[in-house]
């Protein structure tokens, strides 16, 4: 190994001339199979870096750099602009505020609580809820609170209901959208009808009685039955004695101790919030406000629930409207009935248009 290693320093001192027979492959093979060759032969033909900033004309780059540092800027100031964008473009417009739009408040309020109504100390017949059937006579002279809310709904609310409704028909047909909604009435008739029987009876229906059709609504709201106690009223008719509407309350009864109004909804698609109910919150404050002036009924109510159920089984969502919010559902309900009446005046009989009294006389 000595020899070699001593071969190989006298060939490095020899001229550079001489160094070609170093990188000569069969050379290298035979006399210096080791790494350290390589390494050697690649710092002495290593050239020296050229430095790239040398190449570059010193003259022209002082006159560009003397050019950027002496550039002035413009003595402009903020007022003098202003002027100049007066001039160019006109005196800016003043814009007023936007005047945030006061409530509205009904022209005929009457009081969603009827101070005058006596409540007696002990309810008759309190061991059975009412059921007053709705008088088919009074369907074509007074109106619905369901008539009433579907004549005034939104232009918003109708947009979006007429563009549902043609894209329910495209998917299934005029006949197929026609059977589906009459699916949708025969469950909520179904449900209702059986919720009136577990009332009545007081007992749950178990899995077995259940009708297919509503199993998955019944499941849906069991936790809420557990909530509610002392039914007043099922599926039972009220009227407002004084603003001539009528209506079909589902129940009445208490949630957690207070006594509501409470309105049962069926829905294929879940609403977490109040706001997703639309129009049923002024619903549930009409049938308050008909209540506490139904000589009917001797109790007074000041709050609602509205509970929507879900036919795949699925907690139901419930909605409490305590006093304050029911209050302000009633004030929106008197707006709706009041347009309502705008558009649909009440049509006089030919006594009443002639002027002529339709009260018997008394004779003295």
């Amino acid at each position: 190994m000595l020899p070699v290693r001593m071969k190989f320093l006298q060939l490095l001192c020899m001229k550079p001339g001489k160094l070609e027979t170093l990188f000569q492959i069969p050379f290298c093979q035979k006399q210096f199979p080791f790494m350290c060759l390589a390494t050697s032969t690649c710092l002495h033909s290593k050239n020296k870096k050229v430095n790239s900033y040398e190449l570059v004309d010193q003259e022209k780059y002082n006159n560009l750099v003397s050019s950027v540092t002496s550039y002035k800027t413009s003595a402009q100031t903020p007022e003098t602009i202003f002027e100049e964008d007066n001039f160019l473009y006109g005196p800016p417009k003043q814009h007023k505020r936007p005047v945030k739009a006061e409530t509205k408040a009904p022209r005929n309020w009457v009081p969603l609580i009827n101070p005058n109504k006596k409540i007696p100390l002990l309810n008759s017949d309190s061991n059975f809820p009412l059921k007053i059937p709705l008088q088919e006579n009074n369907k074509t002279k007074i109106p619905s609170v369901t008539h009433i809310l579907q004549q005034t709904i939104s232009p918003q609310q109708a947009f979006y209901l007429e563009r549902w409704k043609q894209k329910m028909i495209l998917e299934l047909g005029k006949d197929g959208f026609t059977e589906y909604t009459k699916n949708l009435f025969l469950q909520g008739h179904l449900f209702h009808a059986t919720l009136e029987s577990i009332f009545l009876s007081e007992e749950m229906v178990t899995k077995e009685q259940r009708d297919v059709t509503v199993s998955g609504y019944l499941s849906s709201v069991e936790h809420v039955l557990k909530d509610i106690s002392e039914v007043r009223a099922l599926e039972s008719a009220v009227q407002h004695e004084t603003l001539h509407y009528l209506g079909l309350v589902d129940c009445v009864a208490k949630y957690r101790g207070q006594l509501c109004v409470i309105d049962w909804k069926t829905s294929e698609k879940p609403k977490p919030s109040l706001k997703n109910t639309f129009d049923n919150p002024l619903q549930v404050a009409a049938y308050i406000g008909a209540i506490n002036h139904d000589a009917n009924y001797d109790f007074q109510v000041n709050c609602g629930l509205i509970v929507v159920a879900y036919k795949d089984g699925s907690p139901a969502h419930q909605h409490f409207m305590a006093p304050e919010l029911c209050s302000e559902y009633w004030n929106k309900w008197l707006l709706r009935l009041e347009e309502y009446t705008e558009k649909n005046p009440p049509k006089l009989s030919c006594a009443e248009a002639s002027g002529l009294s339709t009260e018997p006389e008394s004779f003295s």
